[in-house]
């Protein structure tokens, strides 16, 4: 008897995992937009050239060599949504405090790496990439002010090229799970503990992608390091969720991701073929 009840506690167990790691299901977006493609991580970037990582010229010459493009929106004081990876400007700016620190106006005023370039607004951005290829849109979010869906997607709703959103917050995709369902919508994750981040629960769930139940996401972006991690592999494989690789580095790299993931997110290198007939 006791053993029947261990298999039941079992199954139960099973049963409730694998509802917390399922990806939307039922009503989904169409994805095809977004497949066979390689995607330039902040754009067709060197930090050493007057194409810096999110810039303006970075997306140009993405767009030009065809590549689709993923892209980093955070808030400004004011309210604007830019085109910026770190919270901090230090690394990209050579300044202290966080992007949200400061008015559009002044960060206008501050170059990108050793270029003459700015901060572009997520306007500038789409203008320039003019629906071309395929974006992905990072939202930053730290914590739990998520404003950035809300304004960013008045912007996003009159593009008219083909665009997804992800971030590591799952506010952001409950955001469009509520506000927005039509957009195709994905969860970042990683190996939060090999990579250094801190190992707090929140990681955990996180790295497990246990949150999928609230978030209900369209397709899974992780670490293309960790392509075994059990979670990913049954979201892609049982239930059929599109999966990113980020970020890789080398054809080598891309190389190997071609058995595990969909969607190659890439920096570093220019890939040899432009697009992803990868599978």
């Amino acid at each position: 008897m006791i053993f029947l009840w261990i298999g039941f506690i079992v199954l139960f167990l099973v049963a409730v995992y694998l509802y917390a790691i399922m990806p939307r299901m039922i009503k989904r977006p169409d994805r095809t937009p977004f497949e066979g493609k390689l995607y330039a991580h902040r754009g067709l970037f060197d930090n050493e050239t007057d194409a810096p990582e999110n810039s303006l010229p970075a997306f140009a010459k993405a767009a030009e060599n065809g590549f689709g493009i993923e892209m980093d929106i955070q808030l400004t004081k004011d309210k604007i949504p830019v085109v910026f990876h770190d919270f901090t400007l230090r690394r990209a700016c050579r300044t202290s405090g966080k992007v949200i620190d400061y008015t559009y106006e002044e960060l206008k005023n501050l170059e990108l790496f050793r270029s003459q370039e700015h901060i572009p607004t997520l306007e500038e951005a789409l203008e320039v990439i003019g629906g071309r290829v395929p974006i992905i849109v990072e939202l930053k979010i730290e914590w739990r002010d998520y404003r950035v869906c809300r304004i960013a997607d008045e912007i996003l709703r009159k593009y008219k090229g083909a665009y997804a959103i992800e971030s590591f917050n799952p506010l952001a995709l409950l955001w469009y799970r509520k506000n927005h369902k039509e957009v195709v919508r994905g969860q970042l994750a990683d190996h939060f503990r090999k990579e250094g981040t801190a190992n707090v629960p929140f990681y955990f769930l996180l790295h497990y992608l246990t949150l999928n139940f609230l978030t209900k996401p369209d397709f899974i972006a992780y670490n293309h390091k960790y392509s075994k991690n059990m979670s990913r592999q049954i979201c892609r494989y049982l239930f059929g969720a599109a999966a990113a690789g980020w970020t890789i580095k080398n054809e080598e790299q891309l190389k190997a991701a071609k058995e595990n993931f969909d969607w190659f997110i890439f920096d570093g290198f220019i890939p040899k073929e432009r697009s992803a007939g990868l599978k």
